[in-house]
């Protein structure tokens, strides 16, 4: 199994390893700034990672929670960046092995406090899916914290069958309008 710096929870590995991994094969969605890899991962500070442990994609299984989780994060600029450009992916994906937590309360075994899902304290989800990489899943299916939909996170050094399929600008201008009603 490969090594990192992490020491993980005994629960957490033991609780990961009692659950069965399902294979993923279909359609996610991806927001990237305009000119990026789409499915380059990132290892930067994330909810599913933290800075530097491994590479994660993060994509979603609806068009709208690509957009909602990317929109958000442009939300809390003092002003809309309206110079930054962005595209919409369509990717067809191919993993093996992934842990699904179709909903909230599944988190909670693991030690994530699902009324605070929404914010920006990542540990929990950070050390969930640390123990996931470092048992050798390709990734996790979790819920999307801003949209009523689920997410899909690949470890990238997993290699899995991933295609671009369609790329598209996005028009942020049109997304708030949509919001807003």
């Amino acid at each position: 199994m490969p090594r990192s710096g992490r020491i993980h929870d005994r629960a957490i590995l033991d609780a990961l390893e009692a659950l069965d991994p399902e294979p993923f094969g279909g359609t996610v969605w991806r927001v990237t700034r305009k000119g990026r890899e789409p499915t380059r991962g990132s290892a930067a500070h994330g909810r599913w990672s933290a800075s530097g442990e491994f590479e994660v994609l993060y994509t979603s299984l609806e068009r709208d929670g690509a957009l909602a989780e990317i929109g958000y994060r442009l939300s809390l600029e003092p002003v809309w960046p309206s110079r930054i450009e962005h595209e919409l992916h369509t990717i067809r994906v191919e993993a093996e092995r992934l842990i699904r937590f179709p909903n909230l309360s599944g988190l909670e075994p693991f030690g994530v406090d699902v009324a605070r899902y929404r914010t920006f304290e990542y540990d929990a989800t950070q050390a969930l899916a640390a123990a996931a990489h470092f048992l050798e899943f390709d990734g996790l299916i979790v819920p999307n914290a801003r949209f009523a939909c689920a997410n899909l996170v690949l470890f990238t050094e997993r290699n899995p069958g991933l295609t671009l399929i369609e790329t598209q600008p996005v028009n942020w201008e049109q997304w708030r309008r949509g919001r807003r009603r």
